[in-house]
């Protein structure tokens, strides 16, 4: 029987080629590397394309005019950054230079990839030519255009963005949040139209889904508008070139910039905002900076020893009257005292968390903690939704919070890691949905170990936790047995017992150190 042939896909031949610049060069560094020539040979393929359409068409004298590339959204590229130079090169000992000047040249050209390429990157890595060429022969070998439909090149910049982030590892890989993570959020607030925003863009990621989203569901992406922020320079080039690929028109600020800091959107009033941003960040201000900040006025000064309020408290302040939030954070922050209990006891005396949805373990590359699905609504009363396939109408339940425990949810995904299915999604979704129609008594019910619908009253009895386990009923479980005191009450054990642990090695050196040994 003949053996069957497992054909790679383009993707996987890709990352091959990449990670033969292993060794000389980190993960960190070369996904630029690799990404940044992506862009240069889909760009130089939709240039040639409008070029040959512009000859077609006996316009041959406009050839060298970049508007008539731009008006169609499509990067005018001179002949020095044309793909076709940089392979007729390939074999040159300045071939990397020969990228870093085409890439600044397309940048020069281009308005709107104004701050998204890199800079002088190529030539001080110190690329082992032949790897280096190697990789240049497998890139020119694909078509970007040959299947537009299924946008390869979105696909493999998002193949190659998870890749890196998995192969960074804890405590990096902080620019990419899992697709699936991505995908919940937006089946949940629908971000049909508006002003869609993020303060810690990362990769860009929460707006490549979103739009995504939009075309799934039929909706016209003209109709809403993309802004966000990114601190690191890096990432915020990887963003803006990200986003430039698909053709996504976005505001992400002037610069790299802290949004405590320097916020680029001061004015902004946006409709939905989608975040995952550093989990329990600290000193992120100092002793006496931003006391008086507008963004948390009417409640208490975040605390410096942690971010994870004064995320909250910025995302608040940007969203229009009608205006939803989706935003990961760690679970941390559902019961934190001092000035975050405050914050949160206002936050919800406010009306404005809708949701509170605990995730799987292991879905993060970067951390394997269980983190939390916050949704805040700034208008909790009834709000029609208007899209292509009909009006959906909902009666956002003024005064309660959908509580959802998605930790028995999941599946493998790379060996070591969790994601939730298209199919969970939508089920998930559904039924947050069926919690907000205006026929809820009818579609939607508490379910045990899953989700539960508290009123505000019920939550200050539980003295403002957010805590999910405090409300979903869970049936194999000893009713009278409270699991955070429980889990406290460890902690505060183990603490003793390493106290110990300490004291009795302490001990131990001792006595050797008596008969006259060292440790």
């Amino acid at each position: 029987m003949a053996k069957k042939v497992l054909t790679k896909s383009t993707e996987e031949i890709l990352w091959d080629s990449a990670n033969k610049l292993r060794g000389s060069v980190e993960p960190s560094e070369y996904k630029h590397v690799v990404l940044s020539l992506i862009f240069l040979k889909f760009a130089n393929d939709k240039f040639l394309r409008r070029r040959q359409e512009l000859i077609n068409e006996h316009k041959e004298a406009f050839l060298e005019i970049p508007e008539f590339y731009q008006a169609e959204n499509i990067f005018y590229l001179p002949e020095e950054s044309r793909w076709t130079y940089i392979i007729e090169n390939a074999k040159q000992e300045d071939i990397t230079l020969k990228v870093d000047s085409a890439l600044k040249t397309i940048e020069r050209t281009n308005k709107s990839l104004e701050g998204a390429l890199p800079d002088n990157y190529f030539s001080r890595l110190g690329l082992d030519q032949s790897k280096f060429s190697a990789l240049l022969d497998t890139i020119n070998n694909i078509d970007t255009l040959k299947d537009e439909a299924h946008d390869i090149v979105g696909r493999v910049y998002e193949y190659f963005l998870s890749k890196f982030a998995i192969a960074e590892g804890k405590g990096k890989g902080e620019f990419y949040t899992p697709k699936s993570i991505v995908n919940l959020i937006a089946e949940m607030i629908e971000p049909y139209k508006g002003k869609i925003y993020d303060p810690s863009c990362g990769s860009g990621g929460m707006f490549v889904q979103s739009l995504k989203f939009i075309e799934k569901h039929k909706g016209n992406k003209k109709d809403v508008s993309i802004y966000g922020q990114e601190l690191t320079n890096t990432t915020y080039k990887l963003a803006k070139m990200n986003l430039a690929i698909r053709g996504i028109a976005s505001n992400l600020g002037s610069k790299a910039a802290d949004t405590f800091a320097d916020d680029q959107h001061k004015d902004l009033k946006a409709d939905y905002i989608m975040a995952n941003p550093p989990f329990n960040l600290k000193d992120w201000r100092a002793e006496n900076e931003l006391t008086d900040d507008q963004r948390w006025a009417g409640y208490e000064v975040p605390p410096k020893s942690n971010a994870n309020y004064g995320w909250i408290l910025n995302m608040i302040s940007k969203l229009s009257q009608n205006g939803l939030a989706g935003f990961i954070l760690a679970n941390g922050a559902l019961s934190g005292g001092g000035e975050e209990y405050k914050i949160r006891k206002q936050i919800i005396e406010n009306d404005l968390v809708e949701a509170i949805v605990i995730l799987p373990q292991d879905m993060f590359y970067s951390t394997n903690i269980s983190v939390t699905l916050w949704i805040l609504n700034r208008n909790k009363n009834k709000r029609t939704l208007e899209v292509n396939d009909g009006i959906k109408n909902y009666r956002n339940r003024k005064g309660e919070v959908l509580f959802m425990d998605l930790r028995q949810k999941g599946e493998p995904f790379e060996k070591k890691f969790i994601q939730l299915g298209e199919e969970e999604i939508t089920r998930i979704a559904q039924h947050y949905h069926n919690w907000q129609q205006i026929d809820w008594e009818n579609t939607y019910q508490n379910i045990p170990e899953y989700s539960y619908s508290a009123t505000i009253e019920e939550i200050r009895k539980k003295d403002y936790s957010l805590v999910p386990s405090k409300y979903i009923e869970f049936i194999n479980r000893d009713e009278n047995l409270d699991y955070e005191e429980q889990m406290q009450n460890l902690q505060s054990n183990l603490k003793e017992l390493f106290q110990q642990e300490s004291k009795l090695k302490e001990e131990i050196v001792n006595v050797f150190k008596v008969l006259g040994y060292e440790l």
